[in-house]
């Protein structure tokens, strides 16, 4: 439980990704305001895990995100912003900070910090892991948890991720004889859902 920081295939080294976990968080007003303020210092994607399934389902969308910037076809101010939207199946941007982005209301949130080379040059980067952690712990009111399937599954709103995915009356999730195969099902269609988004 803490930051955490992945390496990513296909993602330059210099592009360096860091991942943190937040239940029962009491400021989601605060943070979501320094967002609105375009604040530097809370450069961050604020997810609202109630809109999440699985690891896997936030890490494609960090890693969609990654190759637009990467690409230079970002659709949105930055890749923080980028990582919100790619969570979404659809093209609306602001659909997708309503669904996937916090809100006062928001207690569980996951966030990612993309720390990417300045001015070209590689060996020059925003904060270390140690910083960013110190950041988090100071700003982020609620109890550090680790980002796995088992922590995220005990905040996912399944009516909600549902509604959202358009997955109501899916032939192939209503077959499903138990609750434990229909979110599996789910989830890989979640992750459809993202991968075919615009096409």
């Amino acid at each position: 439980m803490g930051l955490e920081t992945l390496s990513i295939e296909h993602v330059p080294a210099s592009h360096r990704v860091h991942i943190a976990y937040f239940t029962d968080v009491s400021n989601a007003g605060f943070l979501q305001s320094q967002l609105l303020a375009r604040n530097p210092d809370f450069e961050y994607a604020f997810i609202d895990a109630t809109s999440t399934v699985s690891r896997v389902h936030v890490l494609a969308a960090v890693y969609k995100a990654l190759t637009l910037l990467l690409a230079g076809n970002l659709k949105t101010p930055n890749v923080h912003s980028e990582i919100v939207c790619a969570l979404s199946n659809t093209t609306n941007i602001s659909e997708s900070f309503r669904r996937w982005g916090i809100t006062p209301a928001t207690r569980d949130i996951i966030v990612v910090k993309v720390v990417c080379p300045k001015d070209g040059d590689p060996s020059t980067t925003a904060d270390e892991p140690g910083n960013i952690w110190a950041h988090l712990v100071r700003n982020v009111q609620g109890m550090p948890a680790a980002l796995t399937d088992e922590e995220i599954a005990k905040s996912t709103d399944w009516p909600k991720v549902r509604r959202y995915y358009k997955l109501n009356a899916v032939p192939g999730v209503e077959a499903c004889k138990t609750d434990e195969e229909k979110a599996e099902e789910m989830k890989v269609l979640v992750l459809a859902g993202m991968a075919l988004r615009g096409v």
